[in-house]
């Protein structure tokens, strides 16, 4: 069937086989499905949505665009985790080191910062030396050695996402779940899975902002990975303020280190870290009582074992090898650093996450255009939890900055992002739902 006929029967509203699914992505990836069609097809889909028989196939097309790895020698379960982003979210920077050190083999494939949203891979690029993309021999010999690899998405994995989704970025059509589930599912099944954990986003940092869209994206990810063959869950988690205490790059990496080591205990990063460990592991059937997972998590991470499973995969993908035990001599610094002050007592009520968001990219540690240099030192920590009772000029939070003048923008632009209350608020669940198949 010609490319057109395809993108007909969906403008139409009919549904597709997936054997003209399957052509039309592999004309995308040969070249042979032009820009103009893709946009149509994806608009189409944007208008008319897609079946979930439709979406598991342009999941499973788009996977088998390019390699698709095959881990059957490790002897250890293979898992791992995807977040839809935040602020704040290094949570896949723990979770991969303690998930390897309870006995997973977790080949995660991160990606760059997204709008408002950290990436993983610019945070992992504050880290002298450490390469996100080894070659296929360093990746394979890092998992199978120490039990995780955090690396970015290759041209040989579901090289037809990377088309698609560049088309999308530039016709309005990103916001369509079925796209969105095939986008991130192609790259996760590409990487050889038998299990994976979705962490849904939902709140004014996330792109989700309403429980109702969260939860209809996560039944789709998860009805459409298991379809795939791939047994997936979901947490629908909060992100009405930054998840870690620090957003931006080098910063995060210094709270993912100092968060290995103890230092993050009885926060909410905590407890959303060894929840999506205990979920990885149960999901596996590494662990398949709840508790003792968590348990098992909790342990990992106390003995100090995933944070030697962290100072391992550094090393062996570039890094320095005593990262653990010498963040500071390895982090570089902003050029200015200084407190952000409250503008008035009360307790730290609400906040605009996504605007913090935004205020680290305005310091230089995000992209406003694909091709922006990312500047790992600048960003904000020490940000106190909703919640806190503060007084008028109590610090509140840390700007480092590449200028005084940027710092000093930067303080103000924060400081204005929160709201204070006299009277304490509620407390909020970091969880809000689990979504199984």
């Amino acid at each position: 069937m010609l490319p057109q006929e395809t993108i007909r029967r969906k403008r139409n509203g009919e549904p597709l086989l997936p054997e003209e699914i399957s052509r039309l992505v592999a004309g995308v990836t040969d070249g042979s499905v032009s820009e103009g069609q893709v946009a149509a097809f994806a608009m189409a889909v944007w208008f008319n949505g897609m079946a979930r028989e439709e979406t598991v196939a342009l999941t499973l097309a788009m996977r088998d665009s390019g390699d698709v790895l095959d881990w059957s020698d490790l002897g250890r379960p293979v898992a791992d985790k995807h977040s839809t982003g935040g602020v704040g979210d290094n949570v896949s920077l723990m979770l991969a080191p303690i998930a390897a050190a309870c006995g997973l083999a977790v080949p995660m494939i991160s990606g760059r910062g997204l709008g408002h949203t950290g990436g993983t891979l610019d945070k992992l690029e504050s880290i002298p030396g450490y390469t996100i993309m080894p070659s296929a021999d360093i990746f394979r010999r890092t998992v199978k050695d120490i039990g995780c690899a955090i690396i970015g998405q290759t041209a040989d994995l579901a090289p037809a996402d990377k088309r698609i989704y560049a088309i999308r970025d530039v016709t309005a059509t990103v916001d369509s779940v079925p796209l969105i589930t095939a986008s991130i599912l192609s790259k996760k099944l590409a990487a050889g899975l038998q299990s994976l954990v979705l962490d849904v986003k939902v709140g004014n940092g996330a792109f989700m902002t309403e429980m109702a869209e969260a939860e209809t994206l996560a039944r789709s990810l998860v009805e459409v990975a298991n379809g795939a063959g791939v047994k997936t869950s979901a947490l629908i988690t909060d992100m009405n303020q930054p998840l870690a205490d620090a957003a931006g790059n080098a910063v995060e990496i210094a709270n993912c280190i100092a968060f290995l080591k103890g230092e993050k205990a009885g926060t909410r990063l905590e407890r959303i870290v060894l929840a999506f460990a205990a979920e990885m592991l149960a999901l596996s059937g590494l662990e398949t009582d709840p508790a003792a997972a968590l348990a098992q998590a909790r342990g990992a991470l106390t003995s100090g074992a995933a944070a030697e499973v962290f100072g391992r995969m550094v090393h062996a993908l570039g890094g320095p090898a005593d990262i653990v035990e010498r963040a500071a001599v390895y982090l570089s610094p902003a050029p200015v650093i200084r407190p952000v002050l409250a503008d008035e007592a009360g307790y730290l009520a609400a906040c605009d996450t996504r605007g913090i968001g935004l205020a680290v990219i305005e310091l230089g540690g995000g992209r406003s255009r694909p091709d922006d240099t990312v500047d790992h030192r600048v960003g904000f920590d020490r940000l106190l939890p909703l919640g806190t009772k503060v007084e008028k000029g109590m610090e509140i939070g840390r700007v480092h900055a590449a200028s005084t003048d940027a710092a000093e923008r930067a303080a103000m632009r924060l400081a204005a992002l929160y709201r204070t209350t006299p009277e304490a608020p509620a407390a909020a669940p970091e969880i809000l739902e689990a979504v199984s198949a």
